[in-house]
């Protein structure tokens, strides 16, 4: 099935040469997209799936690397010129991918077009930063890394900021094409979380892969991330945003047992909170609502977290020695995993083919096809 939703994918988003349906890309779409063909290649050797994953990472560039072909400006966002912008594609950022153009300075905020309005999120830039990364530990090509690594170092850039009444530095929500002013200046509530365990996943993958002179390049960034998250309180009713803390859990512990992170706290955090989370979620009973009323994608990404769960149980079983407080984190997740069968249920629930005729499937169609397919096979996603 998994791969099933994944060649329907690269067709109708034009990824396949047919000619038959436009380029449509979206940045966390693809990103998850990149991930599972990674997968699926590993799974079945099957070298068309690896193509597809290395050709999805260069339309993405090209795309959404560059200005709007409804935007007065072109070329490659970063200002580069067309050689160096093809060698670091990434050293502007990437544009979300949205249907409508940027709001210009001069323009009105308006709260329901903004969802709609083209910019760039910084906790999409993480999730194109993992999809890199992925790229590198699949194939041994640390370039897609490096591309990572200057993507982290435009985000940094680009969104973060000194609060001018003082205290720790911020990060905006979202951000212009161009990444010189903010459009949504509120921080969103797990960035400064994504961007922590990003960049020290990036370090990792290129110090493994020999790169020497990655180490001093996101120092500060990552300073500057764990800054932020020191004393914040994770816990979120979101079922996507739970997923999120239960998969940069599964991170921050092979980040422990690589010896890349000493951040035993934090996971200890991440779990609690994904806790408090999942015990209001289940209480409030949204899965017992028809399809009509429900966001597939939000609850794909619970399903994918809770897959996260068991692999952190492993890791930490195998690699006691490693983990301060080992047992404490071992009932955190035991409890957690009374919380597992909430993954079959969801996608049992949206495998049935009369709850994808929901218009809330269909409008958001691309974005629930990968995240399902991602939660029935999750390896090229949740891999490291």
């Amino acid at each position: 099935m998994a791969r099933s939703l994944m060649d329907e994918f690269a067709l109708l988003t034009g990824l396949l040469p047919t000619g038959k349906y436009p380029q449509r890309r979206y940045l966390w779409t693809d990103a998850f997209a990149v991930c599972n063909f990674l997968g699926l290649f590993l799974h079945t050797h099957e070298k068309n799936y690896a193509h597809l994953a290395l050709h999805l990472v260069d339309q993405v560039h090209s795309v959404l690397g560059r200005h709007r072909e409804d935007d007065p400006r072109s070329g490659w966002i970063s200002g580069l010129d067309e050689k160096q912008g093809s060698l670091h594609p990434t050293k502007g950022g990437l544009r979300i991918g949205k249907e409508m153009n940027e709001r210009r300075p001069d323009e009105p905020f308006d709260e329901r077009l903004e969802w709609d309005r083209d910019g760039q999120y910084y906790h999409y830039l993480t999730k194109w930063m993992h999809a890199l990364d992925r790229v590198s530990s699949a194939t041994g090509d640390l370039k897609y890394n490096r591309w990572a690594i200057e993507l982290a170092k435009a985000a940094h850039r680009g969104f973060t900021y000194a609060p001018s009444s003082g205290g720790p530095k911020r990060l905006y929500w979202k951000m212009s094409i161009d990444l010189t002013y903010p459009l949504v200046p509120s921080m969103g509530h797990h960035d400064p979380l994504d961007g922590f365990v990003a960049f020290q996943q990036l370090l990792a993958t290129a110090v493994k892969g020999g790169d020497k002179t990655a180490r001093p390049e996101l120092n500060a960034e990552i300073a500057d991330m764990a800054a932020m998250c020191k004393g914040k309180n994770w816990a979120t009713d979101d079922p996507l945003g739970i997923g999120g803390l239960l998969t940069d859990a599964s991170k921050v512990g092979q980040l422990i047992v690589i010896d890349q992170c000493k951040c035993p706290k934090l996971l200890e955090d991440l779990l609690d909170s994904s806790l408090e989370g999942l015990s209001f979620y289940v209480r409030e009973g949204p899965l017992r609502l028809p399809a009509g009323y429900r966001l597939a994608f939000r609850e794909l990404g619970l399903s994918i977290g809770l897959q996260a769960v068991e692999r952190l149980k492993g890791l930490i079983i195998e690699h006691a020695g490693l983990f301060e407080r080992a047992t404490p984190l071992l009932s955190r997740l035991e409890r957690l995993s009374r919380y597992a069968p909430l993954r079959e249920e969801i996608e049992k629930f949206w495998l049935n083919r009369t709850n994808r005729k929901a218009d809330t499937w269909t409008d958001h169609r691309d974005i629930n096809m990968v995240m399902l397919a991602t939660s029935l096979a999750p390896d090229g996603y949740l891999g490291f």
